[in-house]
């Protein structure tokens, strides 16, 4: 909602203007927080019924179900603030967080990798990695595209 007069120069919404659009950005984002949320740990249910344990050595424990719904939600709503942050003071917030997400993403995959657990474990964990990235990122970039027109 940016405008430009004959001179160039640009007009920023009003700070009424940039509220509704962080809170739109927000609800978007909570939504596709839960729906992260729900198709994580429904992947974890479907890998531990096809025989992954989840059991990581160095604690002897095996994650729980619940665990990935938490720690999805979690970092969902990590990527909501970043994205609100960045439709806030950054002048190309779809773009910086596309690369943020994308980068943080990656990232991600080092502890499953380092955990020391069994092959199919670290498999089913990179991939529970990508299934919140997959509902997020592309969630939320396309939200602040729409917020940036």
């Amino acid at each position: 909602m940016t405008s430009r007069d004959d001179l160039g120069v640009v007009a920023r919404p009003t700070s009424a203007g940039r509220s509704h659009r962080i809170r739109g950005l927000v609800g978007t984002g909570l939504v596709a927080t839960l729906a992260a949320a729900v198709a994580t740990t429904l992947a974890a249910a479907l890998a531990r019924a096809a025989g992954v344990d989840f059991a990581i050595p160095d604690g002897g424990e095996t994650i729980p179900l619940s665990g990935f719904a938490v720690v999805t939600g979690f970092f969902s709503i990590v990527g909501v603030a970043i994205a609100a942050a960045l439709l806030r003071w950054s002048a190309r917030p779809a773009d910086r967080f596309l690369w943020t997400a994308a980068s943080l993403t990656v990232i991600s995959l080092i502890p499953p990798l380092i955990s020391g657990a069994d092959t199919t474990t670290i498999a089913a964990l990179l991939g529970l990695h990508l299934v919140p990235a997959a509902v997020m990122v592309p969630t939320l970039t396309r939200s602040l595209r729409s917020r940036t027109d």
